[in-house]
């Protein structure tokens, strides 16, 4: 099953009667599902059974949901909540009375929340119980295109995800096959930096032999790699999973280069290090990658 992204835009229009709407779902990256929903005055019943159906469909991603309604023929009653505005007017004239400054306009005043509110014609109980289902409909289709939208994103993260593990393979493996890891070559090595500060006086082939498996030993990654092997596979079998693996991952990349790191001080040859400096680049771009998926 292809990854999900957490990215994502779906719309879907329809009408019952006189009304017609519009719900509008984008969704974004985000640590755990976080959904901002706006409804029009009139639908604030329709907010546990939307929030419901998001939970059901999503479980990561920053959602902003929208519902724009329109009820054709109808006339809308607009009044004045005069309790809302006499506590704006209040605040206004203590505030003027410590701070200074103009008194507050008329615009200013009408447009504050709750001030002007808009009424239309009021429903039976059967309509608006048949215009809430019908709305509800509407937004499943929503919520399964926007699913259908990050499932084909998703599909493009699975590719770029495969092939950083490929690259991670390969240096995996150069890293392992790397002679700069074998105790002959760090003796080599140890020899050379030893006899040009002797300034030639004659070594101890014993005991540069036994320096030379101490340095190998501090040295040597095995451990390391090891672990990166195991993470490869850990990461291909989240690639096939079923459910969303957004956390898992997360928790995986750091993982990953916290080995890479490891990998990068212990090097004891410029060929082994540059390994892992690459490594170190490709696993940061698997985690940019990673922060995307659900």
């Amino acid at each position: 099953m292809p990854l999900s992204s957490m990215t994502g835009f779906a719309r879907d229009s329809a009408e019952l009667g006189a009304a017609a709407w519009t719900w509008e779902l984008k969704s974004v990256n985000g640590k755990a599902l976080d959904i901002r929903l706006r409804l029009p005055t009139g639908f604030e019943q329709l907010e546990q059974p939307v929030r419901q159906a998001l939970n059901a469909g999503f479980k990561r991603g920053s959602l902003q949901v929208n519902l724009a309604t329109q009820i054709h023929g109808s006339a809308e009653r607009i009044t004045i909540n005069r309790e809302v505005l006499d506590t704006y007017v209040a605040l206004a004239s203590e505030l003027r009375e410590k701070l200074g400054g103009a008194a507050p306009t008329v615009e200013g005043l009408l447009g504050l929340k709750g001030v002007i509110e808009v009424q239309g014609e009021e429903r039976d109980e059967a309509a608006q119980a048949a215009l809430d289902a019908a709305l509800l409909q509407s937004l499943q289709r929503a919520i399964a295109a926007l699913a259908t939208s990050r499932r084909e994103e998703g599909t493009q993260l699975q590719r770029l995800m495969t092939d950083h593990l490929t690259q991670i393979e390969k240096l995996h493996a150069a890293a392992l096959t790397n002679p700069a890891r074998q105790p002959e070559a760090i003796k080599a090595r140890l020899k050379a930096q030893v006899a040009e500060l002797a300034d030639g006086t004659s070594l101890d082939d014993q005991r540069l032999y036994q320096e030379a498996v101490m340095l190998a030993t501090k040295a040597d990654v095995k451990e390391e790699l090891d672990r990166l092997s195991v993470h490869i596979t850990a990461a291909r079998v989240l690639l096939k999973a079923a459910e969303p693996v957004g956390r898992k991952f997360d928790f995986l990349a750091q993982e990953f280069n916290r080995e890479a790191n490891t990998l990068c001080s212990k090097a004891n040859d410029s060929t082994l290090t540059a390994i892992g400096l690459d490594l170190k680049t490709v696993i940061d771009q698997m985690r940019e990658q990673v922060q995307n998926i659900e």
